[in-house]
């Protein structure tokens, strides 16, 4: 096997991908030409990122199909359990943490924090692990598509709550709801009602479909990282402070994911229903994250900030899932090659 082919092969093993190698890029090039990006420079990328975030949503509801959501309706419990671990246990942890650990000078670092714990679950990177590791898939799958609608509202819920108490702002939460109403579910609600007629397509144009995702999360990501470094915004933070948040995000990673399986055990869950709430519980959405991130953060200046916690723990948590599901399938001898 040639070298580049083995270096590829472990590199994906691990969770890394040209997606989270594009996503460095997009923040180094933001670093070198921030005029390019910033709010009211030469592209347009604001009214792209807008439209595009609706596109996105819309064909995610296209391939929706209400079939799959349903063959995973009957496990109540497994639901619950990875619901409340997504909205109410990630930001029962963070905002206890924050109460000791935050201060005047990281409070931006926190405010990214805490919108890492009140996102929703990611969900195909979700699915995928559970089918590696064996878990149970239509469960997943209802799972991590109904964690992306919850969010929709409990999000901004968190993050007013947060910030409330914080002291960081002020938020405007029924005109947040309703801007996250309009470009987030209505664009879903009506890929679900086409999805009868045009699912099947939407599925076979699933690999470009992803593309047009990442492309557009990659150009939010851009400008937002534009808008903070044409501002100085990340002056003051040190080398050690960004590196004590990457590990901050690991450890919060596997205090999850360890307290999920604990619970799962108290409750009697059979192995497939644990590996689906563990991998659905712990994982926490980009997408969502960057595109609510617009509606949310007003103040372009910021966002960046906000987003680098998201963006490590995004990339972590891929590295830290798909070792954790290899392993899990390795133990049943039931590893699988999943593609897309």
């Amino acid at each position: 096997m040639p070298v580049q082919e083995r270096v590829s092969k472990f590199t994906k093993r691990l969770g890394l991908d040209n997606f989270l190698l594009a996503l460095l890029a997009m923040i180094l090039l933001a670093y070198a030409w921030p005029h390019m990006g910033e709010e009211n420079g030469p592209l347009p990328l604001e009214e792209i990122t807008t439209y595009g975030v609706s596109l996105i949503f819309f064909f995610y509801g296209l391939r929706l199909s209400p079939a799959k959501l349903k063959a995973g309706l009957s496990d109540w419990r497994l639901h619950l359990v990875v619901q409340l671990s997504t909205f109410l246990l990630f930001p029962a942890l963070v905002f206890v943490a924050s109460l000791f650990l935050a201060h005047q000078e990281n409070q931006l670092l926190w405010l990214g924090v805490f919108y890492v714990a009140a996102l929703p679950s990611t969900v195909s990177s979700s699915v995928v692990m559970v089918s590696i590791a064996g878990g149970n898939i239509p469960s997943a799958i209802f799972n991590a598509s109904i964690s992306s609608l919850i969010g929709v509202f409990m999000t901004p819920l968190w993050m007013g709550l947060f910030m409330s108490t914080s002291s960081t702002a002020e938020m405007d939460l029924g005109s947040i709801i309703m801007k996250l109403m309009l470009q987030v579910l209505l664009p879903v609600t009506m890929g679900v009602l086409l999805n009868k007629r045009f699912g099947t397509f939407a599925e076979q144009q699933k690999g470009r479909l992803r593309l047009f995702d990442q492309t557009i999360i990659l150009l939010i990501v851009y400008s937002s990282f534009c808008d903070s470094f044409a501002r100085e915004m990340f002056k003051g933070y040190s080398a050690a402070e960004l590196l004590l948040l990457g590990a901050s995000m690991v450890a919060l990673f596997f205090l999850v994911f360890g307290l999920i399986h604990l619970l799962c055990n108290a409750m009697g869950f059979s192995r497939e229903n644990r590996i689906t709430a563990i991998f659905c519980g712990s994982k926490k959405s980009l997408v969502h994250g960057t595109v609510m991130s617009k509606v949310i953060f007003p103040d372009a200046n910021i966002v960046g900030i906000i987003l680098l916690p998201l963006m490590l723990y995004h990339a972590l948590q891929l590295i830290a899932a798909s070792v954790l599901a290899q392993r899990m399938a390795q133990t049943t001898g039931k590893t699988q090659e999943v593609v897309g």
